[in-house]
């Protein structure tokens, strides 16, 4: 059971993250012609297009992927419960898959960020990739570093937004008692 739990898991997960990139890079107005825009474009289409004919978007926001996502994100809580127990609670899986879809959408910050700061020791040059994280993060990282400027050519904003973000993560910690357990 436990390998089935995981399977499901990473998948819950991986679409998830797929659906709360794709929406970000809507809001960020990143290249649409990068390769990994394009991955993530071509990947989600066919569960985001037939949902838009239904739900329209609003204000450039795409309600139908965030839908989606939230969708997903209830699912994993409904599903892998119900499969480990046979218990089934929609009102606490629906606050539970908000709660989880706000955490994951952290978690991914944390990914990119993360990839971010290990490609600029490494990569030379152009990457797109590193362009559109760069594009991802510009909204989070702009205002810390407003705030606090570079110390002798060292970024000191991504570590403070992982600060912040750790921050977040135990505030939502408190609103779920077994939060270790996601």
């Amino acid at each position: 059971m436990e390998a089935i739990n995981y399977l499901l898991k990473f998948a819950f997960d991986t679409l998830l993250m797929i659906l709360v990139l794709r929406v970000w890079l809507q809001l960020v107005r990143a290249d649409f012609y990068n390769p990994l825009s394009q991955f993530i474009v071509k990947v989600s289409n066919p569960l985001v297009i037939p949902l838009r004919r239904i739900i329209p978007g609003f204000g450039g926001i795409d309600l139908a992927t965030i839908l989606l996502a939230y969708i997903v994100a209830t699912l994993t809580w409904t599903l892998i419960p119900f499969l480990n127990s046979g218990t089934f609670d929609l009102i606490s899986s629906m606050y539970l898959g908000l709660i989880y879809l706000i955490k994951q959408a952290g978690v991914l910050l944390f990914i990119i960020m993360l990839v971010m700061a290990l490609m600029s020791w490494v990569v030379q040059g152009y990457n797109p990739t590193q362009m559109i994280f760069q594009q991802l993060t510009a909204p989070v990282l702009a205002p810390i570093r407003r705030i606090v400027p570079s110390i002798g050519g060292l970024d000191l904003s991504i570590l403070i937004a992982f600060l912040l973000l750790n921050v977040v993560n135990i505030l939502l910690a408190g609103w779920i008692p077994y939060w270790a357990n996601i």
